[in-house]
């Protein structure tokens, strides 16, 4: 005999809200069975009742609150064919007779007058009786009495739930959550697809952080040898580099628990939430370690302490920090938990979240070069429909200085404008309109413009490529325009080459190069306008610049007042004399003074040819390098230029010979 388990059905669970369902239905079974009636008296008009007065209808009037009445007819006339609909039923036995007839009066007074007149006029006999009579609701005055308590109780009970986390809000809306961390939690349940794959260029930088996921992943490789995991990396780099991109990228490869939040998370309103918020991050990644925390924008909290004084003693702020300190690197030492953070702005970091032993590693991730450049294109021209000649090598060579996003921007861009023009495919033409909008602006083709004004504006630009053609250090010419875009009437657009050094003659070519617009106005015109703006707003930068941070001047000498750990900025005293104030800005003024000469000199030497270069582009409005060749000739300093194309012709020469190995091979 085996035992059969008796297999009980699940009874369902007792709730709370059933008993406010069944004292809701007993009240309302109360208001419903107090009632005298289920069919109540037949709304009437004080005149009708005159006239069922005046006919003898009436045996009682009841005057209920003094406001309204309630008419009894008599045996005779309830049988009669008018009265007959308003004969009461009710569905329970009643003791006393029902009304059948009620009306609303006005005044008390003049009403009851009414009735003593008709009842003498027409000598009624027996005379009605008129009865006044008072009625309360009790269990309505009941409620509304119990509402507000009702209401405190009700309240009370919400809040109370919510502080005690059973909302539908999260952790972080409930009163007593708000320290509770708000990092997002990315593990092997969480799907993050970005890999190094999808991270272009900033090799250095990925050899960093892989090597950490590997210290997660194999830390007795390291710790064999006796060397300690490090605590934490900061990522250095200017806006756009990919900072974050390099942290997903860690989320997806790694496979340890990944905590990800930004630096203004810790902020609240409350005192002492954000450094609460710390706790809890470092608990949580404690329980899950090995972990990876990432901080973005960490100079939110990081900020140097005591850097403000305008703030109070019990600075929020450096509460959070002071917190953050202690978590990375304390007496309770975190295991197995490693910080990464990204910034781009770590000169205002406090020195003591900088040093080894929390942020072990800075990791600088700076602007992409050629080849780095090529590397993003290839990834983000992945989802578009490029055309099959695309060159993406001449690409990155036009986006010098373009971070990745700039360049992601770029391909986006590109694809938007093919898809304007109704192309089925995204060309070379799409890419360089794509550069001008990103960095000149969008195209104002209805901006109204006199003759005298296009001109001007013909003559700057030429004078612009007339000096630079000229020079030997300036940047190549790409190409030549007065349409205007954004805010500029007019631009020259150059490809600068991308030097880690730079000397004072190539500085110094550069301004005369930028200079030149100005010159032509006062070469051809005799007079110079505003248009100059953002040439001498660039030109004063790079002169202050050599004088005061580089020491290039011969008049100051090997010094500089550059301060790169942003100290300066909160003092108020300059670093210099005012007797080495005035001979800078005497040096700054002597040297662009110079390269406006001598960008002078240059154009009154090439008038003619600056006339024709001018009256071409009002002409066209965009001109390219072909058509200062045209006009100029081959420009004398060509030596890097021409070593590219040698290397070009190289590899066009090389794909040819690859091609006829395999047509060999084949045969």
């Amino acid at each position: 005999m085996t035992n059969k388990k008796k297999i009980n059905p699940k009874k369902p669970k007792f709730s709370p809200y059933w008993i406010y369902g069944i004292i809701i239905a007993v009240f309302l079974t109360m208001q419903l069975f107090t009632g005298s009636s289920f069919q109540d008296a037949i709304p009437t008009t004080p005149s009708q009742f005159m006239t069922f007065l005046k006919n003898g209808d009436v045996e009682k009037v009841e005057i209920v609150n003094r406001r309204e009445a309630k008419v009894y007819l008599t045996a005779e006339a309830e049988l009669k064919e008018v009265h007959k609909k308003s004969k009461p039923s009710s569905l329970l036995p009643s003791a006393t007779k029902l009304p059948n007839y009620k009306f609303e009066f006005g005044d008390l007074q003049n009403f009851e007058d009414d009735i003593s007149k008709v009842i003498n006029e027409e000598d009624l006999d027996p005379q009605p009786k008129v009865e006044y009579k008072t009625e309360q609701n009790l269990w309505g005055d009941f409620l509304i009495g119990l509402l507000p308590f009702i209401l405190l109780i009700g309240v009370w009970i919400f809040i109370m739930r919510r502080m005690s986390g059973g909302g539908a809000g999260g952790g972080g809306s409930q009163i007593f959550n708000i320290g509770k961390s708000k990092a997002k939690l990315f593990d092997e349940n969480t799907e993050v697809k970005t890999t190094f794959k999808d991270v272009a260029g900033l090799e250095g930088a990925k050899e960093e952080v892989q090597e950490i996921v590997d210290f997660l992943k194999n830390p007795e490789k390291y710790t064999s040898l006796g060397g300690k995991i490090p605590k934490g990396a900061l990522l250095v780099g200017a806006p756009g580099t990919g900072k974050t991109l390099l942290a997903k990228a860690v989320a997806g490869e790694a496979q340890v628990p990944f905590f990800s939040l930004s630096g203004s998370d810790f902020v609240e309103m409350f005192v002492g939430v954000g450094a609460s918020r710390v706790r809890d991050l470092f608990k949580q990644a404690k329980e899950k370690s090995p972990a990876i925390i990432f901080i973005d924008e960490i100079d939110a909290i990081g900020r140097a302490r005591g850097k403000n004084a305008m703030s109070g003693s019990n600075d929020e702020r450096e509460n959070t920090l002071n917190q953050l300190l202690t978590e990375m690197d304390g007496f309770g030492t975190n295991t197995n938990v490693i910080v990464l953070a990204a910034t781009n702005r770590a000169d205002i970091l406090d020195k003591a979240l900088m040093r080894a032993g929390r942020f072990d590693r800075q990791i600088f991730v700076d602007l992409p070069d050629v080849r780095e450049r090529k590397e993003i294109f290839e990834v983000h021209l992945r989802p578009l429909k490029k055309a099959k000649d695309l060159d993406i090598d001449f690409l990155a060579k036009q986006t010098p200085g373009f971070s990745g996003a700039d360049i992601a921007n770029v391909c986006n861009e590109a694809a938007l404008i093919a898809a304007r023009q109704g192309k089925k495919a995204v060309d070379k033409q799409d890419f360089l309109d794509a550069v001008d909008r990103i960095i000149g602006g969008l195209e104002k083709k209805n901006k109204i413009m006199t003759v005298a004004e296009k001109k001007a504006i013909a003559f700057h630009e030429a004078g612009h490529a007339t000096v630079s053609w000229m020079l030997e250090h300036a940047a190549p010419l790409v190409k030549v325009t007065i349409v205007p875009r954004g805010r500029s009437l007019g631009a020259a657009w150059y490809l600068p080459e991308e030097r880690l050094i730079v000397h004072p003659e190539q500085m110094l070519d550069e301004m005369c190069a930028a200079l030149g617009g100005r010159a032509a106005e006062k070469v051809i015109f005799d007079r110079i306008s505003t248009g100059a703006l953002s040439d001498l707003e660039k030109v004063t930068k790079q002169a202050r610049a050599m004088v005061t941070i580089y020491g290039l001047s011969d008049k100051i000498g090997n010094l500089t007042y550059y301060d790169s750990s942003g100290q300066n900025e909160y003092g108020f005293t300059k670093p210099y004399s005012e007797k080495t104030a005035e001979l800078i800005d005497k040096e700054i003024s002597d040297i662009i003074e110079e390269q406006y000469q001598r960008a002078v000199k240059i154009l009154e030497e090439n008038r003619d040819k600056l006339t024709q270069l001018a009256e071409v582009l009002l002409e066209k409005e965009v001109i390219f390098k072909d058509n200062l060749e045209k006009i100029f000739g081959k420009r004398p300093f060509e030596k890097e230029e021409m070593v590219e194309e040698k290397k070009a012709e190289e590899k066009t020469e090389l794909k040819e010979e690859k091609k006829e190995l395999d047509k060999t091979k084949e045969e």
